[in-house]
């Protein structure tokens, strides 16, 4: 007997199996990795109602200044985003805002400053299942232009550019390293490939601002510093500015 659907499980399968429905859901969301960070979106917002809980997974939707948002703890890793992003975008959400975490790949972006992704260069596995090799990963020129603009007017330190997407953490060697940079990455993540390619598969807009945790030239480890959990702050803060300016626009 040969397999009987052409794919075992969609997006919208997945969708439906966790009962949501475009009503439950706003046109925005705000998408961080782990659970800690959603909770303190969630903090911001107006009685927000859990969607679903689905393995380690919640997504809730609120209201923030009258605006519906959402919000989930969209992974840490493309597998796990492939999941919540193809969730997202089968739910009818139309703007999809990564706040993340990277590494950086050039001595002068430090640790605690804050990188806007224009493009991304794919490492990760989810995506050549999706599209061909050639196809170009971008954010939405409008969401990452407000986001930098965001980022500059609070007197932050934002750069923006081509970002790597790994699923190698443990596998950021010299010799790879150099080959991306020369390639014009700046900072290394694991979801932003992932998030992007998908979403702009299904005609999503989407955008992915990251926190710089550590530098991958310097050697510089920042998971401790106080600078990189202000950077983490302020990223849920230009999220929400975001929402509201694409509310008004």
């Amino acid at each position: 007997m040969q397999m009987q659907k052409d794919v075992h499980l969609t997006g919208k399968d997945l969708t439906q199996m966790v009962q949501l429905r475009p009503q439950d859901v706003g046109k925005y969301a705000i998408v961080p990795g782990p659970r800690d960070r959603l909770e303190v979106l969630m903090k911001k917002l107006k009685n927000p109602i859990k969607n679903f809980s689905f393995m380690e997974y919640t997504m809730y939707t609120g209201s923030y200044e009258g605006i519906k948002i959402t919000g989930i703890n969209g992974g840490r890793f493309s597998t796990d985003t492939s999941i919540t992003t193809e969730v997202m975008c089968n739910a009818g959400i139309q703007n999809i805002i990564r706040v993340g975490t990277a590494g950086s790949l050039d001595e002068n972006i430090k640790v605690g400053d804050l990188f806007v992704v224009d493009e991304v260069i794919r490492g990760d596995g989810v995506t050549p299942y999706y599209v061909a090799g050639d196809f170009k990963t971008v954010s939405d020129k409008k969401l990452s232009d407000l986001l930098f603009e965001i980022a500059k007017n609070m007197g932050l330190n934002v750069h923006r550019g081509k970002a790597w997407t790994t699923d190698a953490l443990l596998r950021e060697t010299r010799e790879i390293v150099e080959v991306k940079r020369k390639e014009g990455a700046r900072v290394v993540d694991m979801v932003s490939s992932t998030l992007l390619t998908i979403c702009q598969t299904y005609n999503v807009k989407a955008g992915s601002i990251l926190a710089v945790s550590d530098n991958v030239i310097t050697g510089e480890m920042g998971f401790m510093n106080p600078l990189y959990y202000m950077a983490e702050s302020n990223l849920i803060k230009i999220a929400l500015e975001l929402v509201k300016k694409l509310e008004k626009s």
